[in-house]
């Protein structure tokens, strides 16, 4: 017990105050509710008579439509202040949409979710400030892999999702879920507003702009993006954030497709694997996370990760259909190579982000990520409607691209100057 109590991580927990707790700790208030609908959100579109074309038109149309709100939400975010415009920002990107989707009866209901939808870049925006800009920089890592733990915990909730899927049939189940999600983002967005405060940059970003226009704001793009162009550090980030935006785009929209359809698969099955892969991702988290909480030491990491991602992709590629054993451990070693990944690709952009115009630029970035993201929702789309593994060959050549671009990025010494300890 007193191991635990002084594990890093544990000990990192409990240094966190003010916004960065709060937002760490009601991450489970989003995490249970999505974990519980969002493994069979694929599925609920096929069984409504959605084909595997409209979902890959669907991603996509909801990532183009992300971009135009990841440009703006650098604006909203100065202008009206990290707090309110994540309030309303959530209410807007998640309660409504969850509405929407739990009638839905054809394409168009998901059309139009997925454009509200894509509300939350903007809320995004203003709860990444709201996490970290009161934190101190060696505590970005621990930030971030709290974040993954709560959001992987929160995904042993979904064999309860299963249970209600294989209890009431996928349909049902899956309204049920939905209103559930409806109440429950709900709360977190009022309880993360009453229990956070606005931070000293939000403050004064709020002061500076006071008197100007959102269109004079908006304006002011040009100086952020030649920023950006000149940052290595921040190019460095981007780059590798993109190859992971890709594969979890890919693998959010067709994991199930591919699990149900081809590999042969009952709808039900889906939250035991799922869980299993969060199980070992939480795993991951403790046992592997504290070696690399150093973001100059991020090549050994991301390699590791990358190339277990490989394997894990290949797998689901050349595995027989109903082949348990194949694909438990195609998503064990998922679980494990997020656990290597996600922390330090989160940490890297975080650190990479520090700027008086945090908000702007990190609003560019993320719309630079999906405006290049944006267009392999509609491509995986079109190789599962030939064969459903083949979306999975696109992200296996992915992980070696990225794999490459370590080497790149570290050579040309990009890192130098981020501020971890």
């Amino acid at each position: 017990m007193k191991a635990i109590i002084h594990h890093p991580l544990f000990l990192g927990l409990r240094d966190l105050k003010g916004n960065s707790r709060t937002c760490v700790f009601t991450e489970i208030l989003f995490g249970i509710p999505y974990n519980l609908f969002f493994p069979f959100f694929s599925v609920y579109m096929l069984a409504l008579g959605i084909s595997d074309q409209q979902i890959g038109t669907i991603a996509s149309v909801g990532l183009v439509f992300q971009i135009f709100t990841t440009l703006i939400s650098g604006v909203f975010v100065d202008k009206f202040g990290r707090r309110l415009t994540l309030l309303i920002g959530d209410l807007l990107s998640w309660s409504v949409p969850c509405l929407i989707w739990a009638v839905a009866q054809d394409l168009r209901y998901f059309i139009i979710a997925a454009v509200i939808n894509a509300i939350f870049r903007i809320a995004h925006t203003a709860w990444s400030c709201l996490l970290i800009e009161d934190s101190k920089p060696h505590q970005l890592v621990h930030i971030w892999t709290w974040i993954a733990i709560f959001g992987t915990c929160a995904s042993f909730f979904t064999p309860l999702g299963g249970w209600f899927v294989s209890r009431f049939g996928l349909i049902p189940a899956m309204r049920g879920l939905l209103i559930f999600g409806f109440v429950m983002l709900t709360s977190k967005a009022v309880v993360t507003y009453i229990y956070t405060r606005e931070t000293a940059r939000g403050l004064r970003r709020m002061e500076e702009t006071r008197h100007q226009p959102l269109s004079s704001l908006l304006k002011e793009y040009h100086g952020v993006f030649g920023q950006l162009l000149h940052s290595k550090k921040l190019l460095a980030a981007l780059s590798l954030m993109l190859i992971f935006n890709i594969y979890f785009t890919i693998s959010s929209s067709f994991w199930s497709v591919l699990f149900t359809g081809k590999l042969g698969f009952a709808d039900s099955q889906i939250a035991i694997f799922v869980m299993l892969r969060s199980i070992f991702t939480a795993m991951g988290f403790f046992l592997v996370g504290p070696k690399f909480k150093n973001l100059l030491h991020f090549r050994l990491p991301l390699w590791v990760g990358f190339s277990i991602y490989f394997v894990s992709q290949a797998m689901l590629v050349f595995m027989p259909p109903q082949a348990v054993a194949w694909i438990a451990a195609s998503v064990v070693l998922e679980g494990v190579a997020a656990s290597f990944v996600s922390p330090i690709l989160e940490s890297l952009l975080a650190a990479a982000l520090e700027s008086h115009e945090r908000a702007r630029i990190s609003a560019m970035v993320y719309a630079i990520l999906l405006l290049f993201t944006s267009p392999f929702g509609w491509i995986a789309g079109q190789l599962s409607a030939i064969d459903r593994s083949l979306p999975f060959v696109l992200t296996m050549f992915l992980f070696v691209i990225g794999a490459g671009l370590v080497w790149v990025i570290d050579r040309r010494q990009t890192t130098a100057s981020l501020p971890v300890e």
